[in-house]
């Protein structure tokens, strides 16, 4: 699929509605803003859920939110849940992972189960997509959710997860800010080496696509003016797709002062795995559990890079 960036939720999922219908396994889905999610997605025409939970629970949350038709696998403990929905994707009988109403480690760690799980790479990372008022396109961040302080293997396997994802939805040659504290490279701040190292990697083919730049500090990834103003030459200034975060406190804040003080819409997924998965926090609205779902099935729809 060749595709611009996109601009907004709304262009994706009409792109996921020509695509057809993928379906999407809910672990422990007795969580009415997952059902109400899971519903719109097939209001919209671009996913089917299959629900495994407590049967009862679910039916209970579905009829007050006026929800019927529901594809239920009946599995009332939530860590059998998450087992069970993984196994689900792993037989081929759905395309794409939700976690539900259980602890998060509980559900990776069904992801990760040798035996019924669904590692694939190197390591797992979080993948997050925001739409802003007045900014022409999505911009994606890695990683604010799975790894806490990633070292440089780890943030180069994070930057393949996030490579490879975006290729799928079109970006083959991301803009890709490698984020710091600024631009000068000090052995005293090892986000700013890693950077460099990442970069060097790029050039000698280690990861595959993308025009990378780092160590990169905020402004100047975001404001051609800044970066003018600074004098540092970039091709990716005012224009980034993806921004590589040092750190989880980093991309956790960083993303929810987008949420909270720019009025951002964000949908998030983990990579890593053989099929997106769907991750939102828990203060996560509908809207946003089904621009996750969007993205989700858009990857799931199209091709390996």
């Amino acid at each position: 699929m060749e595709q611009a960036a996109f601009g907004n939720f709304s262009e994706i999922l009409a792109v996921c509605r020509k695509l057809g219908k993928v379906r999407i396994s809910v672990a422990a889905a007795e969580d009415e803003d997952v059902l109400r999610a899971v519903w719109a997605a097939r209001d919209a025409g671009i996913a089917e859920a299959i629900l495994v939970g407590d049967r009862g629970k679910i039916e209970a949350l579905a009829a007050r939110a006026g929800i019927s038709s529901l594809d239920i696998v009946h599995e009332p403990d939530p860590v059998r849940a998450g087992r069970t929905a993984a196994a689900l994707v792993r037989e081929g009988r759905a395309d794409a992972l939700m976690k539900g109403l259980l602890n998060t480690s509980d559900f990776l760690r069904a992801v990760l189960d040798p035996d019924s799980g669904l590692r694939k790479g190197a390591l797992l990372s979080h993948l997050a997509a925001f739409e802003l008022p007045g900014l022409s396109k999505l911009m994606f961040h890695t990683d604010g959710g799975i790894n806490i302080a990633p070292g440089l293997e780890e943030k180069k396997a994070i930057l393949l997860n996030a490579v490879d994802a975006l290729a799928r939805i079109g970006i083959r040659e991301p803009k890709v800010a490698i984020l710091s504290a600024n631009e000068q490279v000090n052995p005293k701040m090892p986000s700013t080496t890693d950077a460099r190292a990442l970069v060097q990697m790029r050039e000698r083919g280690e990861i595959p696509a993308g025009i990378l730049e780092g160590p990169i500090a905020l402004d100047v990834a975001v404001s051609r003016r800044a970066a003018d103003h600074k004098g540092i030459p970039s091709r990716i200034s005012g224009d980034a797709d993806l921004f590589l975060v040092p750190n989880i406190e980093a991309g956790n804040l960083l993303g929810k002062a987008l949420v909270y003080y720019a009025k951002a819409k964000m949908a998030g997924l983990v990579l890593g795995a053989s099929c997106p998965i769907v991750l939102t926090s828990r203060s996560e609205t509908a809207e946003g559990k089904l621009h996750s779902i969007a993205l989700a099935s858009l990857i799931a729809m199209s091709p390996a890079s």
